[in-house]
Order: C-alpha cells, then structure tokens, then sequence
C-alpha cells in the first residue's frame, strides 16, 4: 500500500467485521520511529488463524483467494527494520475479555519508510461507513497529539447520527485544526 494510513483503514475495518463495538487506533510518533496499534473488543481470533493471517493464501473473504493485508503490512515494517505483533484472544465466556491488538513497529529514517498518508480520511471513512461502531483515535507526536472519541460525540450529539454529512464535515475539520496546531 502507498500509504500506512490505508493498513490502518484495512485492519480496522477487520475489526469492525469481527463484531467490535470499540476499535482503539494509537499511531506512537517520535522523530526516528512510527507504531501503528490498532486494539479491538472483537470477537478474536483463535492461534491457528493468528498463524495463518500472515499468509497471502489465506482469507476469510469469498470474492478473493488472496488476503494481502496483514501481509503488506509485515513486509513494510520488516523494510524498515520494524516488526508487526498480533495478539488476539477469542471469548471463551460472557464477559471474558477479547479481542485482537495488531501492532506495527517502523523506523523511519529508513529508506523504505512508507508514509503514514491521510489518516483524517481514513478516520472519517471508518465513521461514515460504520455509525453505529466506536472509534478512539489518538495519534501522539512530539509537538503534540490528535484525538477524537466517537463515544464522547455520541453523547453531546444525543441521538444525531455520526454519519450525518454536517457530523462527518466537522469531524474532518476538527482532526484538521488538530493536526494544524501540532
């Protein structure tokens, strides 16, 4: 992928099909290196397909015989002298904890660095194509952080869907003025 924001929009959008009411995406920045994690309240995966995700032969989808996800997203960060982790942990009984972490290390000062790319849009399209699913996003640098809790605006909005086109402008334009002020 061009860009580590799209892996992100991948993963996510993963977590949304395994049933999470609450996906968590941290990006950790400092001068040198870039962790992506992306943690979900998910249904979980059991070790063997843990395994197994990290082959190009392996999907759930029926469209395709290939997932490339995970994959591309282990090779762009072992480029970089990174590594990507993938815990997960399936429900084994009411109210167990469960749920997959994907985390993502990169070195950025490495020639085959991809770019994080437009990870406002890639917020804004997670919400608009799942209103009813929760989003944290945190992205902490060294000037600064951007955040935005999808819980925090479901109660000042009180019942206005997230995916009202004013809702999603606003999001856009927040994460925006954030990022401008960091």
């Amino acid at each position: 992928m061009k860009e580590l924001s799209l892996n992100i929009l991948d993963i996510a959008e993963n977590s949304v099909k395994a049933g999470a009411t609450l996906t968590e995406i941290s990006v950790l920045e400092t001068e040198k290196t870039l962790t992506i994690i992306i943690n979900d309240d998910g249904c979980g995966m059991p070790e063997e397909v843990v395994r197994a995700v990290t082959n190009p032969f392996y999907t759930t989808r029926t469209t395709r015989e290939v997932g490339l996800g995970i994959p591309f997203l282990i090779l762009g960060a072992e480029q970089t002298g990174g590594y990507v982790k993938i815990d997960s942990r399936v429900a084994r009984a009411e109210g167990d904890a469960h749920g997959t972490r994907v985390t993502a290390h990169y070195n950025k000062d490495h020639i085959d660095f991809t770019p994080l790319g437009d990870v406002i849009s890639t917020v804004t399209t997670l919400i608009q194509g799942h209103p009813d699913t929760d989003f944290l996003f945190t992205h902490e640098t060294v000037g600064g952080s951007v955040s935005l809790d999808t819980r925090t605006l479901r109660s000042v909005l009180e019942g206005v869907p997230l995916s009202t086109p004013e809702v999603l402008t606003w999001i856009r334009e927040s994460l925006a003025e954030q990022y401008n002020s960091i």
